[in-house]
């Protein structure tokens, strides 16, 4: 399941939330807030760590340690308990909508008697907000924004989570006795951005064995269902885990069946009755002799329709059965095929490791290059300076020149101003070897102004990538209201690439833009904006988005060779 660092920044971001509520000293929240981040990205399992090595992690003093030892040998921090009870049950329910702060909240519970999200909708369409200080109609429209994301995410974890889980699942099944395969399935199989609840699937030629030792598995909180073909089961995360046993030559059936999507599962079936077949979970069979015709791979079920078997990730009925039959689906970008990562980050600005770590970790991978794109001046918090740049250059290429087998390249992430600017004048930009651009504020400006802005970046012969482009958080804050559209004309016409982000937080853009924009000619890059050693893995959602997008290694520039590569970010040199 997934380390307790990920509760614990959870944990500790809520506890400065609590603190700035409560009106507690803003430099002390601030601290929870970076030791949050800190523990969240740390390489290893807190839960492994004595208090020396707590310590050790950056922003983590004894004080904080000391709440991080309660919590892994009590299951919660006292500190954070007490401030709960401070606070009303209904601001804290407010405080979880993407795009109100707690101050806000607390502002509605003491002016309007606001305590919940159904009286905070009702207050919205009275219009009783534009009363206080601060709140408007543009708030109001943000607000209702981030009650549709509260409310479409509902119970739906995000894609890396989900992936955690599910994998030590597997695992585990696996080594029981009998197991002849086991994988996960359904929309996690297929890598969309969120999930409701996981799929396993195990071939085997007794079921009880997996149904018992599920149930028994540490994180197991819940039985909701027991018997012998399904068993479910809640974790302590309250994440539902549905586990089918086929027979081991139904394995090819049940895999396809349950992996969908639906639409996609209804467009074989059609097929197979077509031809007087019938598909179900089982496998194919003959529909007027109920012989099977073929079951235990889905490749051959997938030929006995007439396709070629369809990778997971574009089973969502987006024209992919077609293609298969024309012979035109594409030879989707691997993992295997990204030569570098072209957006990440070090401790010189928000990042928590150290170029070294960072560098060594990428040189782990395999990678050909790997861009270090630390924050520019404009963003005032990282302050950055042209004096700090250039040392960082120069140990750049030091570390380059040790470091035979990856080429280092030194770049930097970009601030689009609000008019589409730039941080620093074309003279310097000049000295970098990518230049990531992207927008970090003023997310509310009208459709005309952001649409022009990106374009200007776009303009910019220095950017090389736009960088999350739609601004998203996944749950936390819609994307920006741009005329995409446009703005992707605007990258096919000046070379620039748009960034396929692989934060789960982020996956910016997603697969339907990417659909759109590929239509268009646009290059992409996929990245995984890495500010910890621990992110740098997330590459595998971001190439697993870009699948959904149908893109191969063509379209995406850091899958082509160093050469070809430097051609793009430099055209004409």
């Amino acid at each position: 399941m997934p380390r307790a660092n990920e509760e614990i920044e959870v944990l500790l971001q809520e506890y400065a939330d609590l603190i700035a509520i409560t009106g507690g000293d803003a430099f002390r929240a601030r601290s929870y807030e970076k030791a949050a981040r800190a523990i969240g990205g740390y390489h290893t399992d807190v839960a492994t760590l004595d208090a020396k090595g707590l310590k050790e992690i950056p922003n983590v003093g004894k004080s904080i340690a000391d709440k991080v030892s309660e919590y892994l040998t009590t299951g919660q921090i006292a500190a954070v308990e007490e401030r709960r009870q401070s606070i009303p049950a209904g601001v804290r329910e407010l405080m979880t909508i993407p795009m109100l702060g707690p101050k806000k909240a607390l502002l509605l519970y003491q002016e309007l008697e606001v305590a919940s999200v159904d009286q905070l909708l009702d207050a919205i369409h009275q219009e009783r907000l534009r009363d206080l200080k601060g709140f408007g109609p543009k708030t109001e429209e943000n607000l209702l924004h981030g009650i549709a994301l509260m409310q479409k995410a509902g119970s739906r974890i995000l894609l890396n989570a989900a992936t955690e889980s599910a994998e030590q699942i597997v695992a585990a099944l696996s080594e029981i006795k009998g197991c002849e395969g086991c994988a996960y399935a359904g929309s996690l199989r297929r890598m969309r951005e969120t999930i409701g609840d996981i799929d396993i699937l195990v071939a085997a030629k007794k079921s009880a064995p997996f149904m018992e030792a599920l149930g028994s598995l540490p994180y197991t909180a819940e039985i909701i269902a027991h018997g012998e073909k399904k068993t479910s089961i809640r974790t302590t995360r309250g994440l539902q885990i549905d586990l089918r046993v086929l027979p081991p030559d139904s394995w090819g059936g049940g895999l396809q069946y349950f992996t969908g999507s639906k639409a996609h599962n209804i467009r074989t079936r059609g097929i197979a009755v077509h031809l007087g077949l019938k598909l179900s979970e089982y496998g194919l069979f003959d529909a007027e002799s109920g012989k099977k015709v073929a079951s235990r791979t889905e490749e051959e079920i997938y030929e006995r329709l007439g396709l070629p078997w369809i990778a997971p990730t574009l089973r969502e009925d987006r024209g992919e059965i077609a293609a298969g039959l024309r012979g035109e689906l594409p030879d989707l970008v691997m993992e295997k095929d990204i030569r570098g990562d072209l957006h990440t980050h070090t401790d010189l600005t928000d990042g928590l490791a150290s170029l070294e770590d960072m560098i060594a970790t990428a040189a782990e991978r395999g990678y050909s290059y790997y861009a270090v794109t630390d924050h520019a001046p404009d963003l005032a918090m990282q302050r950055m300076t042209r004096e700090k740049m250039l040392a960082q250059r120069k140990e750049v290429r030091a570390l380059d020149r040790r470091h035979k087998g990856m080429r280092l390249l030194h770049g930097t992430e970009l601030n689009i101003g609000p008019d589409g600017d730039v941080d620093w004048p074309d003279d310097f930009l000049a000295g970098f070897d990518i230049c990531v651009a992207s927008i970090h504020s003023h997310f509310n400006q009208s459709r005309k102004a952001l649409t022009r802005r990106l374009i200007r970046a776009c303009e910019n012969p220095y950017v090389a990538i736009i960088g999350h482009p739609t601004t998203r958080r996944i749950g936390k804050r819609p994307g920006i209201d741009a005329d995409f559209d446009a703005v992707f004309e605007a990258c096919a016409r000046t070379g620039t690439a748009l960034e396929i982000n692989a934060h789960p937080e982020r996956l910016d853009l997603c697969d339907e833009d990417i659909l759109r924009a590929k239509r268009y000619g646009v290059k992409f890059a996929v990245n995984s904006d890495s500010h910890s050693t621990t992110h740098l893995p997330y590459m595998r959602y971001g190439v697993a988005t870009a699948q959904r997008g149908w893109l191969t290694k063509d379209d995406i520039i850091n899958t082509w060779t160093l050469t070809r590569l430097r051609r793009f970010l430099r055209p004409g040199t």
